[in-house]
């Protein structure tokens, strides 16, 4: 199948066009400049220069590939993940992410494209009972960038889903594994082991997780299935209490400090203080089913007896 990325040089890049030429796919990246397509080139992918806020651009490109299916993955994240610089970088991200959907979804039409796969999100769903399924909604009434960010993911998703396509909603978990955030030489690792993330309250808020290979290769499966939203999540949701002392044996830390809500809502936020208590997992039962999804076990959880 020939295949176009948007989004290619992000953390999934790289281990997506692996995975895709594996099997025997045709792919074709989106480049922003020369610089991204060193780097698309590096990954063994055919880079085609178009910026995604670029509606001609985009245009062009896809009528000069004609793929079969366009990825979605585009991002503007920083480099480091704090809440400043997660703050500074929402404009730009929001604008990438919209702007670059709308101007995809436009060109997919005129040009025939069949199926179109789009990043969204298995970890910000509305709080209640147990893990949510697909069917639940996004948390609307959270703190102020996860509720703009749920909304933001709802819009996406609509404007895919009402474009006439086959269309695949790709709900990760938070990412980890090489090149994401969240690995031993990843900028949570580095601010664990120098004791900056605390477990905050009782740290109740349940997150889901999914290694950036076991995305990778859902990402892959998900070009067969049938339309519709899947979450890409780890079997084993954990609370916070439970996997950061567990991420932090795992990086070679000390234990993490434990503060109050209302000293981390005075420090660092309401946006950080919903992480810690008040995120919902996800159920993947869906993609095990649909997709053979089969993600290993949390690699910190599954060298500690924490429960």
């Amino acid at each position: 199948m020939r295949l176009m990325i948007a989004g290619a040089t992000g953390a999934i890049g790289r281990p997506l066009i692996r995975c895709l030429r594996e099997r025997s796919h045709a792919v074709f990246a989106l480049a922003r400049s020369p610089e991204s397509a060193r780097a698309v080139a590096a990954a063994v992918a055919e880079p085609v220069i178009a910026d995604a806020l670029d509606a001609a651009a985009v245009k062009a490109a896809l009528i000069q590939v004609r793929p079969e299916a366009v990825i979605n993955e585009l991002t503007s994240l920083p480099r480091h993940y704090t809440a400043a610089e997660m703050a500074a970088a929402a404009e730009r991200d929001r604008k990438v992410r919209t702007e670059g959907n709308a101007n995809l979804l436009a060109a997919l039409r005129d040009v025939g494209v069949r199926r179109y796969l789009l990043q969204s999100s298995g970890f910000w769903y509305a709080p209640g009972e147990g893990l949510a399924d697909e069917g639940e909604p996004f948390a609307y009434a959270a703190s102020p960038a996860v509720a703009a960010g749920s909304r933001g993911y709802a819009e996406l998703e609509r404007a895919a889903a009402t474009a006439g396509i086959d269309f695949v909603a790709l709900r990760y978990g938070f990412f980890y594994g090489p090149g994401t955030w969240f690995n031993a030489d990843g900028d949570i690792g580095d601010q664990v082991r120098r004791r900056q993330v605390p477990v905050i309250g009782e740290g109740q808020g349940v997150w889901n997780w999914v290694h950036i290979e076991d995305a990778a290769a859902a990402t892959t499966a998900a070009l067969d299935c049938a339309p519709g939203a899947y979450n890409l999540v780890d079997d084993d949701p954990s609370p916070q209490r439970r996997w950061l002392p567990a991420f932090a044996g795992a990086v070679g830390a000390p234990p993490p400090p434990r503060i109050s809500e209302s000293e981390a809502m005075a420090t660092l936020g309401p946006d950080t203080v919903y992480y810690a208590t008040r995120l919902r997992g996800s159920a993947n039962g869906k993609a095990k089913r649909e997709l053979n999804f089969r993600p290993r076990p949390l690699e910190w959880l599954d060298r500690t007896n924490l429960r």
